[in-house]
């Protein structure tokens, strides 16, 4: 019987920099997009960018540098620009 599995990519460009699978039983939609938000920032922000990320939308110094997008019917989660992360469930044998 195949497992479903969260599959987690970390990218730097083109460069694959993060990989892992993790049971889909550890972590809801929610949890999976603060977990994207949290590699993210520690793979490419600085602490301002992520203080910029956290404040309100209408602030001097918000930024979407943190948001998470949902894309398709089997959810995709992405997060960040250069690098970026993404999650999205796949069936293992």
């Amino acid at each position: 019987m195949p497992k479903r599995l969260w599959e987690i990519r970390g990218y730097d460009s083109t460069t694959e920099i993060f990989k892992s699978h993790v049971p889909v039983s550890c972590f809801g939609e929610r949890r999976i997009q603060e977990l994207l938000k949290a590699l993210a920032a520690k793979a490419g922000l600085t602490f301002d960018e992520i203080v910029g990320a956290y404040a309100r939308k209408n602030a001097t110094l918000a930024n979407d540098l943190l948001v998470v997008r949902k894309d398709g019917p089997y959810p995709q989660h992405t997060c960040g620009s250069n690098p970026h992360f993404i999650a999205r469930v796949v069936e293992h044998e």
